[in-house]
């Protein structure tokens, strides 16, 4: 089991953080984003509690289910399927005031089936730990 954490202050009021990072309809703004659709609606519509969302990023296609919604602080997702033998034990985005701006925290807990799974699990850590600091770094962007 792996757990990938990421940090970083954005320069912007939490309630907008959450906004960008929440609305997956814009998620074709974060680098690697193909696309989002929303498969169900959540409660609040659309995209909170009970949401459902394929998203594609470059081969990989998953879709994550969001199984906490407490805005403008926190949500977590659970990928339910992905076309990889990646087994999704939840995902923490946490938003929490700072000076100058939000302090985004994401984690996301993970393990890979395979006989190789302490190799590939090194390289998913990597590979997500880059792709959670570009998508804060978009938002950042976004919101500038």
């Amino acid at each position: 089991m792996r757990t990938v954490r990421v940090e970083r202050t954005i320069a912007a009021p939490r309630e907008r953080v959450f906004e960008v990072l929440s609305d997956h309809a814009n998620y074709d703004r974060f680098r690697g984003i193909r696309e989002a659709i929303l498969l169900r609606k959540g409660e609040p519509p659309p995209n909170g509690l009970g949401a459902l969302r394929r998203v594609l990023i470059g081969p990989l296609k998953f879709e994550e289910e969001i199984t906490l919604y407490e805005e403008p602080a926190r949500f977590d997702y659970l990928i339910v399927q992905i076309n990889v033998p990646f087994d999704h034990q939840g995902g923490t985005i946490r938003l929490s005031e700072a000076d100058g701006g939000t302090r985004a925290e994401w984690t996301s807990t993970f393990r890979i089936r395979s006989l190789l799974a302490p190799i590939l699990e090194r390289c998913w850590s990597f590979g997500l730990g880059r792709g959670f600091k570009r998508v804060l770094k978009d938002v950042e962007r976004i919101l500038s």
